[in-house]
């Protein structure tokens, strides 16, 4: 059974999903890749959705969330090995695709990874912002590529205290 909540943010009405543990999906108002939320059952009052409530609170007070919110993200094994480099970036800092690639590819054992399958993977994070996908810059660090959109990934760098105006 899935269940959802909503929570209003600075970038606008954000959806939580849960499995009635784990969150499974966050994803802000006008995100190309989401699901149908239609036939999931309202249920505010769950634990879980608490805890990521909390959490976003502190996040968008410019603060560095130390609430540990039980994550479920599902994909492939190629996508979850992505989303979890996504969260070794520390809050405040920011990485490349391709430095994402080499990473993965060094653990995997292979000369190099495509930027571009690592860049699909980063586009299918289910869990947004807590992933955090944001923090990820093209080459050169220019704003490229956000499921929920460029300005909104500019005000997540900027809540960090990430400023590419330079």
């Amino acid at each position: 059974m899935q269940y959802k909540t909503s929570y209003i943010s600075p970038l606008g009405k954000i959806t939580l999903i849960s499995d009635g543990i784990y969150l499974t999906h966050l994803f802000i108002k006008g995100q190309k890749h989401r699901i149908d939320v239609s036939c999931i059952s309202k249920k505010d009052d769950l634990p879980i959705f608490k805890e990521t409530k909390d959490w976003l609170d502190q996040y968008f007070q410019k603060q560095n969330p130390i609430i540990q919110v039980n994550l479920k993200a599902e994909g492939t094994p190629f996508q979850k090995q992505v989303w979890e480099e996504l969260q070794q970036i520390p809050y405040g800092k920011i990485t490349t695709y391709k430095e994402i690639a080499m990473r993965i590819a060094k653990k995997n054992g292979r000369k190099s990874m495509s930027c571009q399958a690592v860049g699909h993977a980063i586009g299918l994070n289910p869990i947004s912002i807590l992933i955090p996908c944001h923090r990820v810059l093209g080459t050169n660090h220019t704003l490229t590529g956000y499921n929920g959109g460029i300005k909104k990934k500019e005000q997540l760098l900027k809540i960090e205290g990430i400023n590419l105006d330079k």
